[in-house]
């Protein structure tokens, strides 16, 4: 099941579960974990991008070691809220993943980067650090936006 309705994809995992957050960049594809209550995110390591069965078998093994029960995947849209190439192509993404057989939810993702590097530089961490961690850590700001919704704090 793919969705991009909340309340759809809480109905698919109604014991909640552990969720994997997923924000594909053009370079690396980031990943966040969250807890199986849903309250808090957090970036994981990012995943060098390469072929796709490459990068399917290294969330195959995250979701396996870690026990995931449905992932999250950002959903680039344009800021009036219309789709764009980027979407489609996370679209097509989400679809790719359902060979794992987990329930997917897109997220909006618009304005994630820039949250996270607002993070970023309020931590601190130098220009090439951001660099390295940025997907991870917009994959976790999607995942708490998402968690956020899912457990009821977001109308």
């Amino acid at each position: 099941m793919i969705t991009a309705q909340a309340g759809a994809f809480r109905e698919a995992l109604p014991d909640g579960g552990i969720l994997l957050g997923i924000d594909t960049g053009t370079r690396t594809i980031g990943t966040a974990i969250c807890d199986a209550g849903w309250r808090f995110a957090t970036p994981g390591k990012p995943i060098p991008k390469g072929k796709f069965m490459r990068d399917k078998a290294a969330i195959e093994a995250i979701v396996e070691e870690r026990g995931v029960a449905g992932l999250v995947i950002g959903l680039p849209l344009n800021m009036d809220g219309s789709e764009s190439p980027r979407s489609q192509s996370a679209r097509a993404y989400a679809r790719n993943l359902g060979a794992l057989g987990l329930p997917v939810l897109l997220w909006d993702e618009r304005w994630s980067t820039q949250a996270a590097a607002r993070d970023l530089i309020e931590q601190d961490i130098s220009r090439a650090k951001r660099a390295e961690r940025i997907d991870s850590a917009a994959a976790a700001t999607i995942l708490q936006a998402a968690i956020d919704a899912l457990a009821g704090s977001v109308v």
